[in-house]
Formats: structure tokens, sequence, C-alpha cells
């Protein structure tokens, strides 16, 4: 039963650090700040609930400490990070930076001039 417990902690905590090695290299090699915001988004609130993850289990399973706080802080986190970067990459465009060449469709760009135009 211990080992299952132990790899029911470390699978998670596994998946977690897999994913937050991931973003760091996703806003290393990315060229702009829409594409970085979508590694540091998406990558990174899996990794941190991996993490947060290994963390209730193990006070649960192991010390016997059910923790509600840990699972608040996973629903906050998925409640702010996709809303946060996607305040910055809206603050982003419309400060004037712009995306990388690399960028095939300007969907917001696109709107603007749809509803400046009405």
């Amino acid at each position: 039963m211990e080992i299952l417990i132990n790899i029911l902690v470390a699978v998670p905590l596994i998946v977690g650090v897999v994913f937050t090695l991931v973003t760091a290299i996703g806003l290393n090699r990315f060229p702009d700040p829409y594409t970085r915001a979508h590694a540091a988004s998406k990558s990174s609130t899996v990794g941190v609930l991996g993490i947060l993850l290994s963390v209730f289990l193990h006070f649960w399973l192991i010390e016997g400490h059910f923790s509600p706080r840990i699972l608040l802080g996973i629903l906050f986190l998925f409640i702010t990070a996709p809303v946060g970067a996607h305040m910055m990459g809206r603050a982003a465009y419309f400060s004037g930076v712009k995306p990388s060449e690399l960028t095939v469709k300007d969907e917001l760009g696109e709107d603007i001039r749809r509803h400046e135009g009405k």
C-alpha cells in the first residue's frame, strides 16, 4: 500500500516538473510575447497543478491532513492564469508590440478593423 501511495504522489510531481521544464524552454524559444504568454499560461498552469496535486496527496495520504487550501489554490490558479495571460497579450497588442513574422493570422486586428468600419 505504501508503494502505491508513493506512486500516487510521485506521478503528478514528475508531470508537474516536466511541464514546468517545457514552460522554461517555451519562454526561451518562442519569438514574441504572444507565444510566450501561451507557454507561460498553459504549460505552467498544468505544471503547478501537478506539483500542488502531489503536495495535496502527500499531506492527505501520508500525513493524514486534508488541506482544502491547496484545492482552493488549484482552483484559483485555473481561474487567474489564463485570464492574466489573455490580459497581458491584449495589453501588448494595444501597446503596439508586433507579432513575429511567423504569425499567420491576426484575428484581433481583423475584429478591430471590422468594428471601426461600422
